[in-house]
């Protein structure tokens, strides 16, 4: 995508270097079951090179599962009008991530997903418009994970471009993780509140349970992965080209 077809608030060399005021996600921490642990804070704040390529990974999973769903469930109008947008907002997050990843010299690698997103979809119930809710919720949760984790990011890290890049998307996550809980209320008569519930106690453990990867989403670090340690992803000099593919 040009420059010129970005608008610019959204462009990333306007974001990076201005201060931006923080989205206030008070309703983001009272949606999740928990926050983020100093331990997960620490560690990703010493390996910021693996999170972007993690970052990025997940924006494009994002727009993935939108695209499908828009495929899945033509029959919902307001379905197809919201998650058009949120594909458009992820494909533009995961350029920028690429850009990011560019300038700091990060070689692209391919990195495993960690246990989150299959550890929420394995409650996913099989009959519709079960599964559908099911999947919506889903992804507000994952949406709103994302977004406290950019806010507690944003207030820690050194890199201070990508602190504000951090801030910066704040506005689009929390809006995602409304427009998912919308969607899900949208298409059954039922009240979701208790499946909301339920994945809520499923999100918290597994943020709060040990987890020997370290991911955007991961939980707690485990004992085992702070004594062994994570291989550090590649950077080239800055005298060479970066690989972005």
């Amino acid at each position: 995508m040009s420059d010129a077809m970005i608008n610019s608030e959204d462009n990333l060399m306007v974001i990076t270097t201005h201060a931006r005021a923080k989205t206030d996600i008070r309703h983001i921490h009272e949606f999740l079951g928990c926050h983020t642990s100093e331990r997960w804070l620490n560690l990703a704040c010493e390996h910021l090179p693996l999170l972007l390529q993690d970052h990025a990974n997940c924006e494009k999973k994002a727009a993935g599962t939108a695209m499908n769903l828009i495929f899945r469930y033509e029959f919902h109008r307001t379905l197809q009008e919201r998650l058009a947008q949120l594909v458009r907002e992820e494909m533009l997050h995961y350029e920028q991530v690429l850009s990011l990843m560019k300038e700091r010299g990060i070689d692209w690698h391919y990195l495993p997903a960690g246990r989150y997103a299959k550890g929420l979809l394995k409650h996913k119930r099989t009959h519709e418009p079960a599964a559908m809710v099911d999947v919506l919720i889903i992804g507000a949760f994952i949406e709103a994970r994302s977004c406290e984790r950019f806010g507690a990011l944003a207030d820690v890290i050194e890199d201070e471009k990508l602190a504000r890049y951090y801030k910066y998307l704040l506005k689009s996550e929390s809006r995602h993780y409304e427009d998912y809980l919308m969607l899900a209320r949208s298409i059954t008569d039922d009240s979701i509140d208790e499946r909301v519930a339920f994945f809520r106690d499923v999100e918290r453990e597994l943020i709060q349970s040990p987890d020997d990867e370290l991911r955007f989403h991961s939980g707690t670090p485990s004992d085992t992965l702070m004594a062994n340690g994570i291989p550090p992803i590649t950077t080239q000099s800055k005298d060479q080209p970066a690989k972005v593919s």
